[in-house]
């Protein structure tokens, strides 16, 4: 069969139609992870007792399996063992793997980002009355913030792109509806293409932020 490309045209503004659904996944799991990243980063450089160990492990979990298990853990397996959560729908299952797997990531990039920060800035802040608290949050996570950005974008990104696994839980987003479009006309190259595509200037809307965020945040130390 030849390459259909009206097809392929004709399918963008249906797809876009779901747009909406992959986007809030992406921002509503970068929300929770980039809290829980920071909480379980201070963990593990304060090295809380008890707790250090269980972020360790929760670190080594999420960051050792393949997402979409997780996702299949969360829809399908817990509700064996907690009956209360067989209501949970597939969106919200979806949010809550994502947010889980990517936080054990986020949460290593924002420790390094921290303990990056010269030790003196620390000794310095004590030394003038702050506490530790305060040392954190006013001097030491603002530049911490500015090295671990890059990277919490990239992990950002990443996100949008995994939302497209939702699709294996029932969520209908964008790669939902490109796989019904495809299933139905056959024309799965058109489809699929069309959805790569719509994902891939995303990612560059995201990338043109990154830059223009950086160049922003970096003004303060170029001379």
């Amino acid at each position: 069969m030849n390459f259909d490309f009206a097809y392929m045209l004709h399918l963008f503004p249906i797809l876009l139609r779901y747009l909406s659904t992959t986007m809030e996944m992406a921002f509503l799991g970068m929300f929770f992870a980039l809290i829980l990243a920071i909480l379980i980063a201070n963990i593990r450089i304060f090295r809380i007792p008890v707790l250090n160990l269980l972020s360790q492990l929760y670190i080594s979990f999420f960051r050792g399996t393949p997402l979409l298990v997780q996702m299949f853990l969360f829809f399908y397996g817990l509700p064996q063992l907690f009956p209360s959560l067989v209501g949970i729908d597939a969106f919200t299952a979806a949010v809550i793997a994502l947010t889980l797997h990517f936080t054990a990531y986020m949460a290593e990039s924002i420790r390094a980002a921290i303990l990056g920060i010269d030790r003196s800035q620390m000794e310095a802040s004590l030394s003038i009355g702050m506490t530790n608290s305060q040392a954190m949050r006013r001097i030491i996570i603002p530049q911490a913030t500015r090295i671990a950005f890059p990277s919490l974008v990239n992990y950002f990104i990443d996100m949008i792109k995994s939302t497209s696994l939702a699709f294996t839980l029932g969520v209908t987003e964008m790669m939902a509806e490109a796989k019904l479009e495809a299933a139905s006309s056959f024309k799965y190259l058109e489809a699929f293409l069309a959805v790569a595509i719509i994902y891939w200037v995303v990612v560059l809307i995201m990338t043109r932020i990154q830059v223009w965020a950086e160049k922003q945040m970096n003004k303060a130390y170029q001379r």
